[in-house]
């Protein structure tokens, strides 16, 4: 049995652990709040873009251009978002398994893909298993600006433009509330599914409807990869924000369990003492 200072030694360390996962949470619940307003801010302007994309794609019956139309595929891409930190519970996890798994169902050999990855966890995994990763970013931040991932945004499309891979497919863990965050797989491009859930408008071109597209879907693929971005920051947060807090859950309850061995064992020390004072004082009798 553990003697008194250990377990006392024990209830210590495990207090300041769980003072130190408590600040973890709070701080995880206010960037997840922050994040979740920033996925849900974009949504709107996501859904314009891909409104006007679809209308001007889909209206004009002899407007064409690479990036909508699909080609023998020799080499598929892989964008896999993940964080640069751990202690998220299963967000890394989930993403990497799913991934990692249709890989290894897709293809026989590494010439047959490219990963791109987004965040430490992910580019370390890949790295560490031999995988093909053609490029990878980390140290994006918790509240993501644009322009700081407008460059890979911009390689990435330009991959595909460059026939570096014939079809590229999007990872990451999207955000459904604080305690449900589900693995998402999307085609990014080509951009062969593209749809509009509203009536197509028609538009007047000026120059034309080919010219438009040239600009105009490069910048729909970065606003794909962008949100899903942001949706994934929100997601990293809220797994960490619950993982933190049944940490500390699970450190009150060991406290717990440990005060109440501590007071088993002293309530033990102290009747044996007394019985050896009260066995020392009869056999002075």
């Amino acid at each position: 049995m553990a003697s008194l200072r250990d377990i006392k030694n024990r209830i210590t360390s495990t207090k300041k652990t769980s003072q130190i996962t408590k600040a973890m949470q709070m701080v995880s619940a206010a960037k997840m709040n922050k994040a979740e307003m920033n996925a849900r801010s974009f949504v709107p302007y996501m859904e314009k873009i891909q409104e006007v994309t679809a209308s001007i794609a889909l209206g004009s019956k002899d407007v064409s251009h690479p990036m909508l139309t699909s080609r023998p595929v020799k080499k598929t891409g892989y964008l896999v978002i993940t964080s640069d930190r751990g202690l998220a519970g299963a967000y890394n996890s989930n993403v990497l398994r799913n991934v990692y798994q249709t890989i290894q169902k897709r293809h026989k050999s590494p010439d047959e893909y490219a990963i791109i990855a987004v965040g430490r966890v992910g580019r370390d995994f890949f790295k560490k298993r031999n995988m093909n990763v053609i490029l990878d970013i980390v140290a994006v931040a918790d509240q993501p600006a644009f322009a700081e991932i407008k460059d890979i945004a911009s390689k990435t499309v330009g991959m595909f433009a460059d026939e570096t891979f014939d079809e590229l497919y999007m990872y990451y863990s999207h955000y459904v509330s604080a305690i449900q965050q589900d693995v998402t797989e999307k085609k990014l491009l080509p951009l062969t599914d593209i749809s509009s859930s509203t009536k197509l408008t028609s538009y007047e071109f000026e120059p034309s409807a080919e010219e438009i597209l040239k600009v105009l879907l490069p910048q729909y693929a970065e606003s794909l990869i962008y949100g899903a971005l942001l949706d994934s920051k929100a997601s990293e947060h809220a797994a960490r924000m619950t993982a933190m807090q049944n940490a500390t859950d699970n450190a009150k309850e060991l406290i717990n369990s440990l005060s109440l061995s501590y007071n088993r064992a002293r309530q033990a020390a102290i009747t044996q003492e007394i019985t050896e004072i009260v066995g020392g004082a009869a056999a002075l009798e």
